[in-house]
């Protein structure tokens, strides 16, 4: 077995920054005796290709260096869905390890684990965490759709924020900032609050009916924070086993604008027409595919069930 950390590095992550930055960032981390090897990415999916093919070569230790879709990527290279690889699931100290360094544009996951202190980046935090060899088990939650199957450790979300992100990326993907805020503006005047019929399964076995209400969205969490900052699963707990389901029902459109700001301070989940719960599996019943985000990455899938892979990831934290 490799102990080596393997760092597969996206140079194109924040706009490019992650590829200016990145040298001196593991430079400090050789210093303090952490042995790395690196791989750059070029394409999309090369993260996945790319540690798939380094843990059947003995790497166990892996350093995802961009943003969330980095770490997305990495985790779907780390849990495929072949039966001849199904011992990686397996007890928490076989299980693979993942840091990360944040130097792409959204890093939501990280954020469960920063009690920065003053002064602090989240960048410093994460190197901390890795010279001082600190980590943590972490769920996998697996999603699996009618096309095969997806690992995420963070969030997925459908609804309006699935509408904002596809929006953006099929027609203005090249506004950056001004793009997303031009998909909301374009989601809110639509306000497409639609029934997505789901069910989950409780702790305790107790299964509710398919849930056809109309609503505004649904998340299906492991972390709390997704969109970079925004705190949608309050209650969320990284290692319990459990998804923690949020729904927002057919709000308004003026009360969703004065509400927006309860998104980032977790509140909303108070509001009368949220709820939210911790279960065990969720099952949906979806005729064709829907926008979803997965992570940061959009997709357009249709959703079949999501269970978890309890502790089957250690993260450096």
């Amino acid at each position: 077995m490799n102990e080596s950390f393997l760092a597969i590095i996206n140079p194109a992550a924040g706009g490019g920054r992650c590829g200016k930055r990145v040298g001196a960032a593991l430079e400090q981390l050789r210093s303090a005796g952490i042995v790395l090897d690196t791989v750059e990415t070029r394409a999309t999916s090369d993260a996945t290709r790319i540690a798939r093919d380094a843990y059947e070569r003995g790497y166990r230790k892996f350093l995802a260096v961009g943003g969330d879709g980095t770490a997305y990527e990495i985790v779907n290279g780390l849990f495929p869905v072949s039966p001849a690889n199904a011992a990686r699931q397996g007890p928490a100290d076989a299980s693979p390890t993942l840091g990360l360094l944040p130097l792409g544009t959204g890093n939501s996951f990280l954020r469960d684990f920063q009690d920065l202190p003053s002064g602090e980046t989240g960048l410093q935090h994460a190197m901390r965490a890795l010279r001082e060899r600190r980590s943590r088990p972490c769920d996998v939650l697996r999603l699996t759709h009618a096309d095969g199957v997806v690992y995420y450790t963070n969030a997925l979300s459908i609804g309006f924020a699935g509408d904002v992100a596809m929006l953006r990326h099929r027609r203005f993907q090249a506004l950056g900032n001004f793009g997303y805020l031009l998909a909301i503006f374009v989601c809110l005047a639509r306000l497409n609050r639609r029934p997505i019929p789901v069910r989950y399964t409780f702790l305790e076995e107790r299964q509710n009916d398919f849930d056809r209400r109309r609503c505004l969205f649904l998340t299906f969490n492991n972390s709390k924070f997704t969109g970079g900052t925004m705190m949608i699963a309050p209650d969320a707990v990284t290692d319990d086993g459990l998804i923690e389901y949020v729904r927002w029902g057919a709000i308004g459109r003026l009360a969703l604008i004065r509400n927006l700001p309860t998104l980032y301070s977790g509140t909303h989940t108070s509001h009368p027409l949220a709820e939210h719960h911790a279960v065990s599996r969720v099952e949906f019943k979806l005729d064709a595919p829907i926008d979803v985000v997965v992570d940061g990455e959009v997709l357009s899938l249709t959703c079949q069930s999501i269970d978890v892979l309890p502790a089957a990831l250690n993260v450096v934290v």
